[in-house]
C-alpha cells in the first residue's frame, strides 16, 4: 500500500468529463481508480466545485495540495481564453476560488502542459535535455513545450494557420474521426503539420500523447519529419499525474 504521505490527488477538467485520481508521487502513476464524470452542460465554476468537492470527499486519506487541469490558457492561477468551457472560468483566479472553495491549496495548470510536465518527469521525455515538444491529439491539438526539462506554459501551437486553415481544425484526432480518414491520410496531414512546427522550433524531440497514443502504431510510423518523434508513456493519464506533480512543487 503506497505511504499516503507521498499521494497527491490530480483533476483533469476537460470540455467534456472530469477525471480524477491519486497520484504517487514517486512511482509518477495513479495510486487509486480514476474516477470519471460528465462535465456539467452548464460548466460553471460553482457546478464544477461541487464535482471536485465529491471526488476528495470520496478520498478522505488524500490530504495536501491538489493540482487541476483546464482546457484553456492560465496565467498565474488565473484562466484565461477556454472556449470549451462555461465563459465564468475566463478572468476567474480559478487558484484562489477553488483553494478558497476546496478548504486546500489548489494549482491549476493548462492541460497540455500538465501532460507536459508527466512526460518530462516520469514519462517519455524524462533526462531528455534541449527543446522537447510534447503534443495531445485528440479534440484539438495541445501542445506543451520544454527546454531542458522547464516547462514555457501557453505554448498553444495547435492554433497554427498553415496553409489558410487552423491546424486543430484540419489535423486532429476529432477531425480524422469525422471526415472518415484512414490513419494513412491522417498521417500525411498530421506530417505538414509536425514539419511546421519543426521549421519553427527545431526540436529535440516530439512526444505524441492524448488517447490515440495507445494506437501509435497505427500512424507514428507514418510521419514524414527529421526529427525523433515517439509515442507518450502516461498515454491519456498524463493530465492527472502532471496536476499532481504540479501541486506537490
Amino acid at each position: 500500500m503506497s505511504d499516503t504521505t507521498q499521494l497527491r490527488f490530480g483533476i483533469d477538467f476537460g470540455g467534456t468529463g472530469i477525471k480524477g485520481a491519486a497520484v504517487d508521487l514517486t512511482a509518477g502513476d495513479f495510486a487509486s481508480e480514476r474516477v470519471k464524470v460528465d462535465t456539467p452542460e452548464e460548466s460553471t465554476p460553482e457546478a464544477v466545485l461541487d464535482i471536485f468537492r465529491t471526488m476528495l470527499a470520496d478520498h478522505p486519506d488524500i490530504t495536501g495540495p491538489v493540482g487541476v487541469t483546464v482546457p484553456g490558457i492560465v496565467r498565474h492561477g488565473v484562466v484565461g481564453l477556454a472556449p470549451n468551457i462555461h465563459p465564468a472560468w475566463q478572468g476567474l483566479d480559478a487558484d484562489e476560488f477553488l483553494t478558497r472553495g476546496l478548504d486546500r491549496d489548489v494549482h491549476v495548470v493548462n492541460d497540455a502542459d500538465a501532460a507536459g510536465l508527466a512526460e518530462a518527469a516520469v514519462g517519455a521525455a524524462k533526462g531528455r535535455s534541449g527543446v522537447v515538444l510534447v503534443t495531445t491529439l485528440g479534440t484539438g491539438i495541445g501542445t506543451a513545450l520544454l527546454h531542458d526539462g522547464v516547462l514555457v506554459p501557453n505554448v498553444e501551437l495547435g492554433h497554427l494557420e498553415i496553409d489558410g486553415r487552423v491546424a486543430e481544425k484540419w489535423a486532429s484526432t476529432k477531425v480524422r474521426k469525422s471526415e472518415g480518414l484512414t490513419y494513412e491520410a491522417w498521417a500525411k496531414r498530421l506530417t505538414v503539420y509536425y514539419r511546421t512546427v519543426e521549421r519553427l522550433f527545431s526540436p529535440d524531440l516530439f512526444v505524441v500523447g492524448g488517447g490515440v497514443s495507445a494506437s501509435h502504431h497505427k500512424f507514428l510510423h507514418l510521419i514524414d519529419i527529421d526529427t525523433e518523434i515517439v509515442p507518450a508513456t502516461l498515454q491519456n493519464r498524463a493530465g492527472i499525474v502532471g496536476a499532481a506533480l504540479l501541486a506537490e512543487n
